[in-house]
């Protein structure tokens, strides 16, 4: 059987802009794994549940203390936006003592992806450019700047 260069070489080069299609996973925050919480039992010390876990991601106090360990497991092909795959909040929850009262592990099916760095607020004022200003000062002296 004979094969011609152009049999090899067309497939290659229609195969050339699918090599950067590629997926990447990323995982950020505390990964806890399933040996990790069950070495924290109901009972245990505030320093026992950070020597197993390790610091928290954030603290709340309301209704007696709780540490929150959250991790985040995106996915991107290329350049799309990035999609959330997974998320865990394990959530420790103290008693008054500082003692371990309950565990909670929440995943993504228990809330909604919440993108906090893509709002924004509008400030008071208008939207002028800095020539608009000038010449706005300039038509009417009284509008301030």
């Amino acid at each position: 059987m004979k094969f011609k260069a152009h049999a090899i070489i067309l497939p290659l080069v229609l195969a050339l802009p699918l090599g950067g299609c590629f997926t990447t996973t990323y995982t950020r925050g505390h990964v806890i794994t399933e040996s990790m919480l069950s070495q924290v039992q109901v009972g245990s010390s505030k320093e026992q549940v950070q020597l197993v876990l390790g610091s928290p991601s954030t603290v709340s106090s309301l209704d007696g203390e709780a540490y929150y360990y959250i991790s985040q497991k995106t996915s991107t092909t290329a350049f799309f936006e990035p999609d959330v795959v997974d998320q865990r909040v394990v959530a420790v929850y103290f008693d008054e003592d500082g003692y371990v009262r309950d565990l909670a592990n929440y995943g993504l099916e228990d809330g909604q992806v919440v993108d906090f760095l893509n709002r924004e607020t509008r400030t008071g004022g208008r939207d002028y450019g800095f020539l608009t200003q000038i010449m706005r000062g300039v038509q009417n002296p009284s509008l301030g700047l």
